[in-house]
């Protein structure tokens, strides 16, 4: 009797337990039947909405999707001239290269010339300096060898000695009549010799 009634109590709480769950189980249908109706007219509105949104949407796009493609022609338009302008640049900058580098070949031509001038100028004014020593030992020479001469010409017995500095001609005269006396004289010699 114990047995049975301890689980005709727990017939009785499991039954209140199914009974509960029945009662929660109609309210969850009954809620999830509103939830449906609430979803079925908010899906309504929404695909309502949707495809009211979708026309505007579409003419929107189609707006921007035109003024996508003047933006994209615009920017190609651009592109296309700095393309240009950059391929006239690179030449430009290839020219401005070839300049650059003809230039340098120039100025380095040109101070190999300068440096070979000096070069020469140096020699020539080696060669002038050594040309002025030269001459100066030449031209003292000459003076003393023409002294000599001037003192041999007018040490001569009979010969007077010159008045002021001679002149070449007037030097060249005095030997030459010194020359013609004495080739006279030996003439002479020779012929008072035979007699």
């Amino acid at each position: 009797t114990g047995a049975i009634s301890s689980l005709q109590r727990q017939m009785e709480i499991q039954e209140s337990k199914l009974r509960r769950i029945r009662s929660e189980k109609e309210m969850l249908q009954k809620q999830l039947r509103e939830q449906e109706a609430q979803l079925q007219a908010m899906s309504a509105q929404f695909f309502s909405l949707t495809e009211q949104k979708q026309e505007e949407m579409t003419v929107m796009m189609e707006e921007e999707n035109r003024n996508l493609q003047q933006v994209v022609m615009e920017q190609e338009s651009q592109l296309a001239e700095q393309k240009q302008l950059i391929s006239e640049l690179q030449e430009t900058i290839s020219q401005l290269r070839a300049e650059v580098v003809t230039t340098r070949l120039n100025l380095l031509e040109q101070k190999q010339a300068h440096k070979e001038i000096q070069s020469q100028a140096e020699a020539l004014q080696h060669k002038e300096l050594q040309t002025r020593v030269a001459l100066e030992r030449i031209s003292t020479k000459f003076e003393r060898y023409r002294n000599k001469i001037i003192q041999a010409t007018f040490s001569v017995e009979g010969s007077r000695d010159p008045q002021g500095e001679l002149t070449d001609d007037e030097l060249l005269e005095a030997m030459q009549k010194i020359f013609h006396e004495r080739t006279e004289f030996q003439h002479m010699l020779k012929n008072k010799g035979s007699r």
